[in-house]
């Protein structure tokens, strides 16, 4: 395989939804494009893998990539929204690096030994009520309150703050179960890192 799979089409879609993302973050202050331009990398991120099994052009760069772009483009609008954003980008980079060191570009299959909650999240690679709720909350939640904050939500689609305000929570509590499953990866991760340790000898 070698270097040609940096030219594997689904890895060429995932360079494109980079720079959408970068020209996102340069029109954070102009909603329409900035919504155009990240809305299309979204878009984007549901093409890539049907190509790559499409043209049998998987990979593990593919399988990684596609997890760095999704987390480059909520880092970029969680810093956007709130100075504490980049907490939440933090936590996914951290719970990403987890996955991938120690489960490699199958990690949505294997948590077979997780807790029944954990397992019903990632059943089916994410494709079940419970996992499409998940996947909502951390992708849709920070699209969300930037339309939001922007007014969108009330200005283009005229929707009544009640139902603005019943959005936000059921994407909050879909993140929040994203959270739980980041959390259980990170911990799981330590316990792996931990538990060949050498004991250290007194001198």
């Amino acid at each position: 395989m070698g270097l040609k799979v940096l030219l594997y089409w689904p890895n060429l879609i995932g360079y494109l939804r980079i720079s959408l993302v970068f020209g996102a973050c340069s029109a954070c202050g102009t909603p329409a494009v900035f919504l155009g331009l990240y809305s299309a990398s979204a878009a984007l991120d549901g093409v890539d893998g049907w190509l790559a099994r499409r043209l049998g052009q998987t990979s593990r760069l593919g399988a990684w990539l596609d997890v760095v772009v999704d987390n480059l483009s909520r880092g970029m609008l969680w810093s956007r929204l709130f100075k504490w954003g980049w907490l939440v980008s933090a936590l996914e980079w951290c719970a990403f690096v987890c996955n991938h060191s120690g489960r490699g570009a199958q990690w949505k299959a294997s948590f077979g030994s997780s807790p029944r909650l954990i397992r019903a999240i990632m059943a089916n690679g994410f494709y079940t009520p419970l996992g499409m709720w998940v996947v909502s909350g951390l992708h849709l939640l920070p699209v969300w309150l930037y339309a939001y904050q922007e007014g969108l939500l009330s200005a283009w689609i005229d929707l009544p703050l009640w139902i603005q305000v019943v959005g936000a929570v059921f994407l909050t509590m879909g993140r929040l179960l994203a959270l739980l499953a980041e959390m259980w990866c990170i911990w799981t991760h330590i316990e792996y890192l931990t538990s060949d340790e050498p004991e250290e000898k007194c001198t």
